[in-house]
């Protein structure tokens, strides 16, 4: 809703033993990135989960939120190219890929 880019939900559980699923998204500014995160918490603030843990910063182009069994990934498209997570995943089932 906040014009994240490059929308990827992975299916990790069969690959990963902390997590379920990841979402790994892009913003075009650290303005955008910012915003995606804000709206990521509040959604689900409002819904009563909250994140367990936070790594990152805007500056770095890379920010993390955990939700135990969901891990968002905001990245620069930069830092993403650069981690390639998708990649990095690539034996986990993709459910969603909004581009």
């Amino acid at each position: 809703d906040k014009q994240a880019t490059d929308v990827v939900l992975l299916d990790i559980k069969g690959v990963c033993s902390f997590a379920d699923y990841f979402v790994i998204c892009s913003g075009e500014s650290t303005r955008q990135i910012k915003t995606i995160y804000e709206e990521v918490e509040h959604a689900l603030k409002k819904e009563g989960v909250l994140p367990n843990h936070h790594e990152g910063n805007v500056e770095s182009g890379w920010l993390l939120i955990d939700y135990s069994d969901v891990v968002v990934h905001i990245f620069a498209s930069f830092e993403r190219e650069f981690y390639q997570l998708d990649e990095l995943w690539s034996e986990a089932s993709p459910l969603l890929r909004i581009q």
